[in-house]
């Protein structure tokens, strides 16, 4: 995996620890809100659409339900491969000088904070161990804006080792790190 970050890292920067967040479809806490919201969302939109084409409505309103029957399913269904397959290409590292996320679902996309002036790193640990370290401040509705659910999203949380194994661990790691910068 070091490979992955050789043309990211500068001349006398060293990698002291790369990794990945946890694969697969996960749940997560914004689901609580989301599920049945999409639920609803979804089963509504079936519904008008089903009504509207058994009733020989105009052309019009079949056209007009297909964006939210499309979009219910997305975020029913879609969101969570979306999700899974962001995170399939999300690859994180720390070196002593700053920590580095590489992600993007098109493109490449290169996050960089550098241990010499982030002030603010917050642990949030599963008691299996894996968790989320955040880099700078927790945004109030993170809970709801965490993850790729939607478009844009992550915009508003401070950049993040997101579901990683031995939290502590790293959390650790990139303390010490700090420290000797």
């Amino acid at each position: 995996m070091s490979s992955v970050f050789q043309n990211e890292l500068d001349l006398n920067e060293r990698l002291l620890w790369s990794g990945r967040p946890k694969g697969g479809l996960k749940l997560r806490t914004a689901d609580i809100f989301l599920i049945p919201f999409t639920l609803m969302w979804g089963g509504f939109a079936i519904f008008w659409e089903a009504g509207v084409v058994t009733s020989g409505a105009p052309l019009f309103f079949v056209l007009w339900g297909v964006p939210f029957v499309l979009m219910g399913f997305y975020l029913i269904f879609g969101r969570f491969f979306i999700d899974a397959y962001q995170r399939n290409r999300t690859y994180y590292a720390l070196t002593n000088e700053r920590v580095i996320i590489l992600s993007g679902l098109f493109n490449r996309n290169v996050k960089s904070v550098s241990l010499r002036t982030l002030s603010e790193i917050n642990l949030n640990k599963k008691r299996n161990g894996t968790g989320t370290i955040t880099f700078g401040p927790t945004h109030p509705m993170g809970w709801l804006y965490g993850g790729n659910w939607w478009p844009g999203t992550a915009r508003y949380t401070s950049p993040a080792f997101e579901m990683i194994d031995h939290a502590q661990e790293i959390y650790d790691k990139i303390r010490e790190a700090q420290r000797k910068v």
